[in-house]
């Protein structure tokens, strides 16, 4: 008899967040996560105890790994313009070489499950205040060094650009092209 098909946690977090960011949490089956992780249904309860305890687990990995990103990105030297615009449209790019069109898990679920799962809901939250505090923290340097226009509230100039990432990466979802994300991306920056 052969042994045991080896079970890794981590392995399959990382592959239920792909699922449920592929498919959303509503659309998600149980058997769609069997299905991913190969494993059984008992081991999957087993393991996480159910569909919602694992989602809030892929979400913390998105938010470990997906989000992290774009604030080192913000976080590197060179002109806060360039940083800005930078960091935009790569996701801009990204958004838009996804064949699949996931866009941005943590925007998706803002919209999916923004007023019906409170743990979810305050992930999300958590990640957009990390994001906006990066993206003012970013505003402020630029302010001192002259780049951005002074004397504006930097969190309220970090709430625009964090609000209009979040409209990006829906926009993304549906564009065929980069032409109204860059036009919006380049206006954002220009208010600044």
């Amino acid at each position: 008899m052969g042994r045991p098909k080896q079970f890794d946690p981590d392995a399959a977090v990382e592959q239920a967040m792909e699922v449920f960011w592929r498919k959303g949490y509503a659309a998600t089956t149980p058997q769609d996560l069997v299905d991913a992780l190969g494993i059984g249904k008992g081991s999957l309860y087993n393991a996480f105890g159910s569909k919602n305890a694992l989602f809030h687990l892929a979400l913390r990995r998105y938010r470990d790994s997906q989000a992290l990103a774009l604030i080192e990105l913000l976080e590197e030297p060179g002109p806060v313009r360039a940083r800005l615009r930078k960091a935009l449209l790569l996701l801009v790019e990204m958004d838009l070489a996804d064949v699949d069109r996931r866009g941005c898990l943590a925007v998706n679920t803002a919209a999916e499950m923004g007023s019906s799962d409170e743990e979810a809901t305050d992930l999300v939250r958590r990640m957009f205040d990390r994001t906006e505090e990066a993206f003012r923290a970013a505003v402020e340097e630029g302010q001192r060094a002259g780049e951005l226009t002074p004397g504006r509230d930097p969190r309220a100039q970090a709430s625009l650009i964090l609000s209009t990432l979040v409209g990006l990466r829906l926009v993304a979802r549906v564009e065929q092209g980069p032409d109204r994300l860059t036009r919006a991306v380049d206006a954002l920056l220009d208010a600044l």
